[in-house]
């Protein structure tokens, strides 16, 4: 052993002092205690004497609880961990889950520069409901300048801002957007949940190996969901914007239905006159009972018998 390290007195805190120490309350500290989550200081006297070993499981805790877990399931690792099994692979596994799931990188922007992507004018709500949503972040002490945890988000909303569109209408699709994606990406994690991972949530928690194999699973996994999403929405921004093309683009004026999923344009002086004839409000009716009777009289005619180039009747069928 190291005779400078034998001579080192180990550190010792007072619960203020290790309160100090770890940035944890005073009140927090002795929670923990009661939950089993820190061990119990030793008792000196009428004082309780902590250690390194109450600092260093108290920055567990809090570096834990900054990943997301819950206390219960922070109890279920620690308990772990003092039986002799690693926490090594499962914080790499929740490293690599709370790792960035996309290549594109936060920026930061000042007011002057957003108020001029948004018109020029200031405008106080957009800003608050944009904070709200995340699309913008305080940045603190700078009450000028605000990070961008997308700029390829807030970009789409200069550009529909810039075609026309409000921006409460902007803030209301990109909500409605957001809980769509959500559940997408719910539904997601239970597929591979379920076919993938269910594996290795047989033992709470999960070995060390386990974990590092779901970690590396994680990282191949990764881009698939933006993939499938971005397929997906090419094939359908694909069928419905021709459609949509067609139905409200299409310049020759009102279209009647052919069948249920085809539109037939009429010329527009065919429209005129029609409207002419019976008035703008009753035009689709009356193009829609004309071709209906004009349909059954070729029906009617078809069954007819018709003369021949010499008079006589030449029966049909």
């Amino acid at each position: 052993m190291d005779e400078r390290a034998a001579r080192t007195p180990a550190a010792e805190y007072r619960i203020e002092d290790l309160a100090h120490h770890s940035g944890a309350t005073v009140r927090t500290i002795r929670a923990y205690q009661d939950r089993g989550l820190l061990p119990k200081p030793e008792r000196r006297g009428r004082s309780n004497v902590y250690g390194d070993a109450h600092l260093t499981r108290l920055r567990q805790i809090a570096d834990l609880l900054d990943r997301g877990y819950t206390l219960a399931s922070i109890k279920e690792l620690l308990e772990a961990w003092d039986a002799g099994r690693g926490l090594g692979g499962v914080l790499g596994l929740v490293a690599e889950v709370h790792g960035p799931w996309t290549d594109e990188k936060a920026d930061r922007i000042t007011r002057a520069e957003l108020d001029a992507a948004f018109g020029g004018a200031p405008d106080e709500d957009a800003v608050r409901e944009a904070l709200e949503l995340g699309v913008l972040e305080c940045v603190p002490g700078r009450d000028d300048e605000f990070l961008v945890p997308s700029p390829q988000e807030l970009s789409v909303a200069a550009e529909l801002y810039a075609a026309g569109v409000p921006l409460s209408a902007i803030a209301g699709h990109l909500r409605e957007l957001r809980g769509q994606v959500e559940h997408i990406a719910h539904r997601f994690l239970e597929f591979t949940t379920e076919h993938v991972f269910a594996r290795y949530l047989e033992h709470r928690p999960p070995t060390d190996a386990d974990a590092s194999e779901a970690a590396a699973l994680v990282r191949r996994l990764r881009p698939l969901a933006q993939q499938t999403v971005d397929a997906e929405l090419a094939r359908a921004m694909r069928t419905f914007a021709a459609r949509h093309l067609q139905q409200h683009l299409v310049p020759e004026g009102p279209r009647v239905e052919e069948d249920t999923t085809r539109q037939v344009a009429l010329p527009a002086a065919t429209i005129r006159a029609v409207q002419q004839l019976v008035g703008p409000g009753n035009t689709s009716a009356f193009i829609a009972a004309a071709a209906e009777r004009e349909v059954r009289t070729r029906t009617l005619d078809a069954l007819m018998p018709t003369p021949n180039n010499c008079g006589q009747v030449e029966q049909t069928g």
